[in-house]
């Protein structure tokens, strides 16, 4: 069995699996209603996919859900191998602390 991608994605696929099993249908099911391969919407279940933003928002779709509600509080502190952890707040305070040096 592959590793889990991320912790974002670990909760992504387990979001999709609570609300596939919350109206009682298949991996197979929810797939095809999706237009996802079902083996990669088993990935995606397990965490061992990073969903495309189209997938997501398919899948999505397919559960009558905004897609939002599927990756909402999720963070980049959930990635793995981050290769920054600078924001645009961060770049713009050094920027205004160089200037005024």
């Amino acid at each position: 069995m592959s590793p889990v991608h991320s912790e974002a994605a670990r909760l992504l696929g387990a979001r999709i699996r609570d609300e596939r099993r919350r109206f009682a249908i298949t991996q197979m099911e929810l797939a095809d209603l999706a237009g996802v391969h079902f083996t990669s919407f088993g990935k995606i279940e397990r965490g061992q996919a990073n969903p495309s933003l189209d997938t997501i928002l398919r899948i999505a779709t397919a559960l009558n859900l905004n897609p939002a509600a599927l990756v909402d509080g999720l963070t980049a502190d959930m990635l793995p191998d981050r290769p920054h952890t600078v924001t645009v707040r961060d770049l713009i305070q050094a920027r205004r602390a160089e200037r005024s040096e």
